[in-house]
């Protein structure tokens, strides 16, 4: 059995806690955190002071400024800015201190707008972004480009991997930064405290999105940290962008995926949506055929996901 030392970047958020949380259910792995407040990832010469005394064996990137279609369109700067400054400083850093295997987490935000569906990882920069997340996904593909850059120009194995929309226990319910299906767990959960009539939903609720259970992300994660060399390395070959698509491969109406969460919560009045509001990109599934191909699936169903999400919500957020 092969030790590994792995840091894992952002272990308190919603990615960092599954991936950690599926990291530590193999006695190889021993695993380096470190909070905000004891390393700012975006402070180049503490980060590059940390990777040179833990020098870790491997890094899951999960670190990054994260939000919905608001906080993207109120926080443009942010969004594009921290993330670059975290990316390169941990990037930087990892090297240096001679960390050959990283897990670099994007987002299906970064491929385009209009994109031929499902989403396959070569269809990445063949036409124009979502506007309402453009900076984060510029943010995002830099991510991509460094992957690639480091592997041709240094033999690293840095994989760059792209899960779709996510949720789960420990989620972000910021009323104006949280992503859907927080947002509405949220917002019918305070209207049924207080017996509101009425939700109401931005958008026409037509555009589809693919929704994947934070746990099932770490699985996945896990699953490629543990890949032996032979079937990691051709994932970051330098010939091609060494990206991969992690997802469940279906998608659901927003409309539909907004029952659900009405359901999961028991509010029992009216839903109705906003069409004057922005809808984002129109739909979003990604090809998860590589994957598959892996022996890679994800396990769990959005309603079974929705449910055990809520019981978090009600236990730690309400």
């Amino acid at each position: 059995m092969t030790s590994r030392k792995i840091f894992v970047a952002g272990h308190r958020g919603l990615v960092g806690t599954a991936v950690s949380k599926a990291l530590k259910g193999d006695p190889a792995n021993t695993l380096i955190n470190r909070t905000h407040a004891e390393l700012d990832l975006e402070d180049f010469r503490a980060t590059r002071q940390f990777f040179l005394e833990q020098r870790p064996d491997m890094v899951v990137m999960c670190a990054a400024k994260v939000g919905g279609i608001l906080a993207n369109n109120n926080l443009p700067v942010d969004f594009l800015h921290k993330n670059l400054r975290i990316q390169l400083s941990v990037f930087d850093a990892a090297y240096e201190a001679g960390v050959r295997r990283m897990i670099f987490l994007g987002s299906s935000c970064i491929y385009p707008r209009e994109c031929p569906q499902p989403i396959k990882e070569e269809y990445l920069l063949t036409g124009p972004l979502e506007a309402t997340n453009r900076p984060y996904a510029l943010a995002k593909i830099s991510g991509v480009e460094s992957c690639w850059s480091f592997n041709r120009q240094y033999g690293t194995q840095y994989l760059a991997v792209m899960p779709t929309n996510m949720y789960g226990p420990g989620d972000n319910y910021h009323p104006e930064h949280s992503h859907v299906l927080p947002a509405l767990i949220r917002r019918f959960h305070e209207a049924k405290l207080r017996g509101d009539r009425e939700v109401v939903v931005w958008g026409s609720g037509q555009p589809r999105r693919e929704f994947m259970y934070s746990a099932d992300l770490g699985r996945a994660i896990q699953f490629l940290v543990e890949l032996p060399d032979e079937q990691f390395a051709p994932l970051t070959d330098p010939s091609a962008a060494p990206l991969i698509n992690v997802g469940v491969g279906e998608d659901v109406t927003i409309r539909e995926a907004a029952m659900a969460v009405k359901t999961a919560v028991g509010f029992e009045g009216v839903l109705t949506f906003d069409a004057s509001k922005p809808d984002g990109t129109p739909r979003k599934l990604l090809d998860v055929s590589r994957l598959h191909a892996l022996g890679w699936r994800a396990r769990m169903g959005l309603v079974e996901g929705l449910k055990n999400t809520y019981e978090d919500f009600i236990a730690h957020h309400a």
